[in-house]
């Protein structure tokens, strides 16, 4: 593994220079999930929050975040993203595993630098999202599990988490 990118040979912060990059297709895949109580779950099925549609909602949230990255993460550059997809499954729990919603968030650009930022901000801004409109019936969910699955396009190739 190479040195940081972002540090100088001062050791100071600093946006990488990406000028010289290729301009490639980049995907990014990242996933998370919130942990919930059966009747949490069962209301997020149901539709019958009272702040509205739930995953509705929390995809939209996680699209936005995608869009804002470089604005919440100093260093990271500003992307014209070509395609965000969030996707969520419900998950009943199962051998020691609370319920569940996972969200799994995919990111496209073409440009010279990748999205797996991007992919990751849309996650857990999803996850935060579905919180924030069940924590009137359960305060007690917990945001876990939240990381980058898969990535390709640019010089280091494709990356996929074994």
């Amino acid at each position: 593994m190479s040195g940081l990118t972002h540090f100088d040979a001062q050791g100071q912060a600093h946006m990488v220079d990406v000028a010289s990059k290729a301009a490639t297709h980049r995907i990014a895949v990242a996933t998370g999930r919130i942990e919930m109580l059966p009747a949490t779950l069962a209301i997020i099925q149901s539709g019958t929050v009272k702040k509205g549609d739930v995953l509705g909602i929390a995809r939209v949230a996680g699209i936005m975040a995608a869009k804002k990255t470089s604005d919440l993460i100093p260093l990271c550059h500003p992307l014209a993203l070509t395609r965000v997809a969030i996707d969520f499954e419900l998950l009943a729990a199962q051998a020691g595993s609370p319920d569940a919603v996972v969200c799994t968030a995919r990111v496209e650009t073409v440009g010279p630098t990748g999205v797996e930022m991007e992919a990751l901000t849309a996650v857990n801004v999803a996850l935060l999202t579905v919180y924030d409109m069940c924590k009137a019936v359960d305060r007690g969910m917990t945001i876990t599990g939240v990381q980058l699955c898969e990535k390709h396009g640019g010089k280091s190739g494709s990356y996929v988490k074994g």
